[in-house]
């Protein structure tokens, strides 16, 4: 496996000029997920949070939060290498305004989406495992990323898993 430099225990950078990501890179993430209180790990293949653009293989067990959220000034693309999962985008109000499933290439499903900047969305995981590919423009700003006030903000587990059963299985928020 190419070096890795750890940021914190979910975001790791790669320390080769040329970054790549193949099986191994998946299995060092899932080993690192699996020991994450949040179920999810990433490796940025792009060198800083400076970056002009950003690629991650990003890895997401089916326990983890993706809350609601929406980026205020960029887009995103997601590439589905490995499971399933729900792709919601929500109106204002936090009404569910579309569904999809993604999948592998080969599932039947969906296995990309290219989610336009201020859209609410968020991702219900399906599978043990949920890998993809997540490309956006950079630098990182975190405070150009929104959170929903009729969303859980993810620090009561059970409500933020209570949230995405009713989101999974259709069921209007409360």
């Amino acid at each position: 496996m190419q070096h890795v430099v750890e940021e914190t225990s979910e975001v790791y950078y790669s320390a080769e000029p040329v970054a790549t990501a193949g099986d191994d890179e998946i299995a060092f993430l899932k080993e690192r997920a699996t020991s994450n209180p949040r179920r999810r790990c990433r490796l940025c293949l792009h060198a800083s949070p400076s970056a002009a653009q950003h690629e991650m293989l990003i890895v997401h067990g089916r326990e983890a939060y993706v809350r609601p959220h929406r980026h205020e000034r960029k887009s995103e693309s997601l590439i589905v290498i490995e499971g399933e999962a729900l792709a919601f985008t929500f109106d204002e109000s936090g009404a569910v305004a579309s569904r999809f499933r993604l999948g592998t290439p080969g599932s039947g499903e969906r296995f990309s989406y290219f989610m336009p900047a201020g859209v609410w969305h968020g991702l219900a995981i399906l599978s043990p495992w949920f890998v993809f590919v997540e490309s956006a423009a950079g630098p990182f700003d975190r405070s150009a990323t929104a959170f929903p006030a009729w969303a859980p903000d993810g620090t009561d587990a059970q409500a933020a898993a209570a949230y995405v059963e009713r989101l999974a299985a259709g069921v209007p928020a409360a």
